[in-house]
């Protein structure tokens, strides 16, 4: 399977540029008032598309050589990722106040950004490592 580590890697990027693109325009929307972004169809979209994340980060998670985990960049990353989630699910439903819905919303992009940062530098502090180093 390592023949396809290039492509499946390239996958990952997109599905998660576009998880996030997603979830930056369902909450935006959301918070404005539109209904639209809890609609089914928009809901099995997103749905649809992290799924399919989640099984490209599987498949390079079995792929790579387990040295590439002695970092901790990937553990932080995950870690994240559940964060995030959290964050989304306030943000978009579980908020029981606008101001708190927003305020999720907007660290959960924060934090999008942050797992981004980690997973092109390689290094749990991200785009901090350049910033200190």
């Amino acid at each position: 399977m390592i023949e396809f580590y290039p492509q499946i890697k390239q996958f990952h990027i997109f599905v998660a540029l576009l998880s996030g693109s997603i979830f930056a325009l369902r909450g935006a929307f959301a918070l404005a008032g539109a209904k639209w972004p809890m609609a089914s169809p928009v809901k099995w979209l997103s749905y649809t598309v992290d799924t399919s994340l989640l099984t490209a980060a599987l498949m390079l998670l079995t792929i790579l050589p387990w040295a590439m985990f002695g970092n901790g960049w990937l553990l932080v990353k995950v870690m994240l990722v559940v964060v995030y989630v959290v964050l989304g699910v306030f943000a978009m439903r579980r908020g029981r106040t606008q101001r708190m819905r927003a305020m999720c919303y907007v660290s959960a992009l924060l934090v999008f950004g942050m797992i981004y940062g980690i997973a092109r530098a390689h290094h749990p502090l991200g785009v901090f490592l350049h910033l200190l180093g």
